[in-house]
Parts: C-alpha cells; structure tokens; sequence
C-alpha cells in the first residue's frame, strides 16, 4: 500500500476546512446557530489537527502553510461579513477585519510588484489578534446557539477584535515601510 497520500493529509486537512466555509455562512445566514457552532469548532478541531499531522510526520510544505492560512483567513472573514449582514456584529467590525487582511496582501504584492519581495512570517500582535477574533466568533456563536445573554462582554469582545486588528495592522505597515525603505 502507497503512503503517498498521507504526505498530502495536513494539505487535505486544509482543504476540508476551507470547503466548510460556505457551509458556515449558510449556516449563520439562515441563523442555524448550533450547527453554526459545530461547523467553527470543527474547523478549530481541523486546524489544530492538520498542523500537528504536518509538525509530527514531518511533512510541513509551503503549499501547505498558504492552504492553512487561507482557510483560516477564509473561515473568519466570512464569519465575521455574515454575522454582520445578518445583524449580530456591527458592519464597521466586519469592515475593519476585512480591511486589514486585504490591506495586508496588498502590501505585501506591492512589494513583490516592486521587486521588493518580504518575507511573509506572522507577528505576536497577529497571533494575538488571529486568536481573539477566534475566540470571540466561537464565543458569539455559542451564545447564540446556547441563548446565552451577551451582557457587556460582547461589546468588550468588540472593542478588544477592533483595538487588536488595528495593532496588527499597524505593526505590519511598519514593517513594510520599513522594509521598502530599507
């Protein structure tokens, strides 16, 4: 029996999740909200899992580390548009986190445009702001699906999303002009 294709299982651990993307906007977009919280945790499972298959066997690739982002980046930004279009997050929320990633590889295609190529490695702060917007999605989805009542810490979740993500972006830009002026 081939192992060939256990060399491509975190790649397709990746493509899983990003396949339960549409599935997670639907499932918010018609306010489904327990299957909506299966479907983000069952990602979170996945993502957790294709990196610890890829660290484990040894079997960490480029394409891999770009399928991981993307679904991850994919999965958030369309939680976040969906559940504002359907009015649980404010749309300015959605905008900001929307914004900084499109701003982000803008930049970063600039400067591959300019023959200024960066070399692409996460923050802290973007850690940091990847994990509490995770945090805050799951905890706003099990609200709704648990019919908990969001009290202050919904807005706290909100201001802590918005003040993280305009770090992030921040510390990216300076990084950028630093290195396009270097």
């Amino acid at each position: 029996m081939s192992t060939k294709w256990f060399a491509f299982l975190p790649n397709l651990i990746s493509l899983a999740r990003l396949a339960l993307v549409p599935v997670s906007v639907d499932m918010i977009a018609t306010r489904r909200w327990p299957e909506a919280l299966a479907i983000f945790i069952v990602a979170g499972v996945s993502d957790a899992l294709d990196g610890w298959v890829a660290r484990r066997f040894d079997l960490r690739s480029e394409l891999g580390a770009y399928l991981d982002a993307v679904a991850d980046k994919a999965l958030l930004i369309c939680d976040f548009v969906t559940l504002a279009i359907v009015g649980v997050l404010p749309m300015a929320l959605a905008l900001l986190v929307v914004t900084r990633d499109l701003m982000i590889i803008g930049a970063v295609v600039l400067s591959w445009l300019l023959d200024r190529p960066m070399e692409i490695r996460p923050l802290w702060i973007s850690k940091a702001n990847t994990f509490t917007q995770i945090g805050f999605i799951a905890l706003v989805l099990a609200s709704l699906a648990f019919a908990w009542r969001t009290g202050p810490w919904l807005l706290a979740g909100q201001w802590l999303v918005a003040a993280l993500t305009l770090a992030s972006l921040a510390a990216y830009f300076r990084r950028w002009v630093t290195h396009m002026s270097a």
